[in-house]
């Protein structure tokens, strides 16, 4: 089968295709014939050796995707051959609470992920497709929107009225706005781009502030909501804009830090962590129960995620590109097979 691996990891170039034995099903697991891939930020850091210790070059990367089940090993229950399929990229994350042993079992990093036209992957982990949702609606479930979905019901326990705020319009940006609108809540965007902000508002969003234009976003936003302040943080910015966002929260606010990117001294604002009584917590993706839950609720309210553009499998380099350039609003996809 034709497959890319990772490479020496010193650039998006090192991404090289190649010719891989098909992978064959043991016990407890299951290949899939690859449909979609979906790229992630991570995936091009570790493209770039930015991502902890480089991964072995001939690892197959990318952690996201969708495909059609061929085979099952020995043991097998829950899925069967003919089914769409997808699953979370730490793939012993069943339920219950993160553990560390869980990065041991990830796609693209520890795992060869989907970029290939077969993956074999835990049966435990797949996650059934239901027919009422699209391939490309699929594809990009099990970690940005997974990520959402744990940042704003998981951890947020988000509530009609709610206003969730949500840093950038990238994929975890996006699919934060549409989950947070699908539970009633406002909701919030911060973005250097006037396009990207008008593009945020058709999609639902309340609020919109341009951190170029107003470099205080966090005042802005108060300004806009009347003092309101937000309830849920999704924070994808990291230290960089920690400080604006403990800023931003309104009393008893939860933030749920999800970019690593940034360093800098330490936040001058750190008391208001105490006085608003406000929770800080990090997460890594979610579990197999989560993402179930979450394909439960695109059937019950039909929201969907953005997808911005659609690359070929001989683009993928292209593709890896053009989400390096910052150009796209919600979720670029590869499509296989």
């Amino acid at each position: 089968m034709k497959a890319y691996q990772l490479g020496p990891q010193n650039g998006l170039e090192s991404l090289n295709l190649v010719e891989r034995a098909m992978p064959v099903a043991g016990p407890g697991e299951a290949v899939l014939k690859v449909r979609y891939v979906c790229l992630n930020n991570r995936d091009l850091q570790i493209l770039e050796g930015r991502y902890g210790a480089k991964k072995a070059e001939d690892r197959i990367p990318f952690s996201e995707g969708l495909g059609e089940v061929v085979s099952l090993g020995e043991g097998v229950s829950g899925i069967a051959i003919g089914d769409r399929a997808i699953l979370a990229h730490f793939v012993s994350w069943i339920d219950g609470p993160f553990e560390i042993r869980h990065f041991g079992a990830d796609l693209g990093t520890t795992l060869d992920g989907w970029m290939a036209e077969y993956v074999k992957v835990p049966a435990a982990a797949l996650v059934k497709v239901p027919d009422s949702l699209s391939d490309e609606a699929a594809a990009p479930l099990a970690a940005a929107t997974l990520t959402a979905w744990h940042a704003v019901v998981e951890v947020g326990q988000v509530r009609a009225g709610d206003l969730v705020l949500a840093l950038g319009t990238g994929g975890v940006a996006m699919a934060a706005l549409q989950i947070a609108k699908a539970n009633g809540a406002f909701v919030a965007i911060t973005s250097s781009s006037d396009a990207k902000l008008e593009q945020a508002r058709k999609l639902g969003a309340d609020y919109t502030v341009n951190y170029s234009t107003h470099p205080d976003w966090a005042a802005e936003l108060h300004r806009q909501t009347g003092r309101r302040g937000a309830d849920i943080v999704v924070e994808t910015g990291g230290q960089n804009t920690l400080a604006q966002s403990i800023d931003a929260c309104a009393v008893n606010a939860r933030i749920v830090i999800i970019g690593v990117t940034g360093s800098g001294e330490p936040l001058p604002n750190y008391g208001s962590i105490i006085g608003k009584n406000i929770t800080l917590k990090g997460i890594a993706e979610g579990s197999r129960a989560m993402l179930a839950r979450l394909v439960r609720a695109m059937e019950a309210t039909g929201f969907a995620p953005v997808i911005d553009r659609t690359f070929t499998f001989d683009q993928a380099p292209e593709a890896c590109r053009y989400l390096k350039s910052g150009a796209h609003l919600g979720k670029v996809l590869i499509k296989v097979g």
